[in-house]
């Protein structure tokens, strides 16, 4: 094949730095919940309470692994592995999308496929390198649990197990890359794709089977149509069965087929899903730059908002339903009634699944915001700045989009929480947890939003991975912070973490002073910083 090699180094050489910063924070996660795990759980007694407690709450199993027993590797595994499965998820889907549809957005494919290379190559070589970037992260995964003091099989195990699901999601990102014209919308079908299977294999867990110690699960068939329970069901340390993992081997398998044939029948620049036809004279909407920058992210905004209408729906229906299911158990029927008497998994379950509504609100303000960094490298930044616009109303705009999408998202997810407590009749004071987390998380994803714009202003050129990487660190410290011992000053560090809670029949403030004067602040300073920055139009 004329020019894979080639090819094939480029993007090795294009995504050095990105793949690294990926795969050692593969590594120092693993490595460090490993320690955090053997300091903070080191007894067969520890371990055996808290998988007893998770085989009954599902605030654990949403966002945790597979209970496969409670041996210290096992019970590492169960709670770390969905997430380092999702940072290899989030690695190779972006790879994917980066080097198919952002280099036809670019025109860098057309330049290529004018050379003896053709279309078919420039394919094979993002396969190919996407499949050694999944497989860096999985030996990554594996060393950091074996530098830890762990057993090299269950390691390895593991380590296939983080790889087997980012080739999965690389494929997604390729298809999505064939279906759509923008890269914006290929990553946008691979991220809620991902949040989607993540979700629906943590609900699935959750109303699996128990066996009699309450400290192993067994998956239910609503679980097995997510990735992510592909590889727990590999059950490292336990079982350390790959075959699981076979079945995502061969879903890339046929992905992959299907990306090259939608390549085959597509012309390049074109998706599959052809883009809607513009109308042939711009409305009042397009008179400004904040109409400009809502039609660009309207779409973005209804697909964000629907998955967190589902997440809210969730966090007030899921724990009758799991309830019901335990019934059949006396061992777990007695955790749950305990767990009601104490007032905590009904309010537990709601702020938990909060966060990750905040992190769809906050992925939505990012996103937006770097819109503004993107219009600047393509060039079509300039013209609109041509006009009588300064260049502080000009970010202020993608600001205001971002912070009204926000509201929007987080306002989708209280008004999913209200109609699953009617439909299942519900504890109605719920709802007003919902709308009281729902407006910190609206808050905290507020501070990622300037925090980005603030990035922008200052050093353009990190604002893609700079941006994404906060909110990535906060995520992790928010949902994984306690559990691997992080001091609690540091968790409260998070703006996810740091949000207004129910207490009881009050509000707890928590951190909600200073987010909102570091939101307001970050605002202002943005605003200002770019009114005398020059453009930066460089990659």
């Amino acid at each position: 094949m004329s020019g894979f090699g080639a090819l094939l180094r480029l993007r090795a050489r294009r995504d050095a730095v990105q793949v690294s910063i990926w795969t050692l924070a593969v590594l120092l996660l693993a490595y460090g919940s490993s320690v955090g795990v053997t300091e903070n759980f080191g007894s067969l007694e520890e371990r055996t309470s808290l998988l007893s407690l998770a085989v009954a709450n599902p605030v654990i199993l949403l966002f945790r692994g597979l209970p496969s027993g409670p041996d210290e590797g096992a019970f590492i595994v169960f709670l770390v592995l969905p997430f380092l499965a999702m940072l290899a998820a989030l690695m190779a889907a972006f790879l994917a999308v980066r080097h198919t549809r952002a280099d036809e957005e670019s025109g860098r494919a057309d330049l290529v496929a004018a050379t003896p290379a053709g279309r078919g190559v420039p394919f094979a070589a993002t396969l190919v390198h996407g499949i050694i970037a999944c497989i860096l992260v999985g030996v990554a995964g594996a060393l950091g649990l074996t530098l830890s003091g762990l057993g090299v099989t269950g390691s390895l195990v593991t380590g296939a197990a983080i790889a087997a699901t980012g080739l999965v999601f690389l494929t997604v990102g390729l298809v999505a890359a064939q279906l759509f014209y923008s890269a914006r919308a290929a990553n946008s079908l691979t991220v809620s794709l991902l949040v989607a299977t993540f979700i629906v294999g943590g609900v699935g867990n959750a109303l699996g089977s128990p066996d009699d110690t309450l400290t192993r699960m067994t998956s239910s068939g609503l679980a097995w149509v997510s990735p992510f329970v592909w590889a727990e069901n590999s059950r490292p340390f336990a079982d350390d069965d790959v075959r699981p993992l076979l079945l995502a081997v061969a879903v890339s398998l046929v992905l992959a087929g299907i990306a090259l044939a939608l390549q085959a029948a597509r012309d390049v620049g074109s998706g599959v899903l052809a883009a809607r036809r513009a109308a042939p004279h711009a409305g009042p909407l397009l008179s400004g730059p904040v109409g400009l920058v809502w039609k660009l992210s309207a779409g973005s905004l209804v697909a964000w908002a629907l998955g967190a209408a589902v997440v809210g729906a969730l966090s007030t229906s899921l724990s009758a339903v799991v309830e019901e299911v335990g019934t059949g158990n006396a061992a777990v029927q007695a955790i749950l009634e305990r767990l009601a008497a104490e007032g905590s998994m009904d309010q537990g379950l709601l702020v938990t699944l909060f966060v990750m509504v905040g992190v769809l609100a906050a992925c939505f303000g990012v996103q937006t915001v770097q819109r503004a960094r993107q219009e600047e490298t393509h060039g079509t930044a300039e013209p609109v700045l041509a006009a009588p616009l300064a260049r502080g109303r000009w970010l202020g705009a993608f600001l205001l989009v971002a912070l009204v999408g926000i509201v929007v998202i987080t306002a989708a997810a209280v008004a999913g929480a209200g109609i699953a407590l009617v439909a299942t009749e519900g504890d109605g004071s719920l709802l007003g947890d919902a709308v009281v987390v729902g407006a910190g998380q609206a808050l905290a994803a507020a501070v990622f939003t300037v925090l980005t714009a603030l990035v922008f202003a200052l050093v353009p050129r990190l604002t893609i991975p700079l941006s994404w990487g906060i909110v990535l660190v906060a995520a992790c410290l928010a949902l994984f912070g306690t559990i691997f011992g992080v001091d609690e000053d540091i968790v409260a560090l998070s703006p996810f973490a740091a949000v207004p809670l129910p207490d009881g029949d009050g509000i707890d403030p928590n951190g909600a002073v200073w987010l909102t004067v570091a939101a307001l602040a970050g605002a202002a300073a943005s605003v200002l910083l770019m009114r005398n920055r020059e453009l930066a139009p460089g990659g």
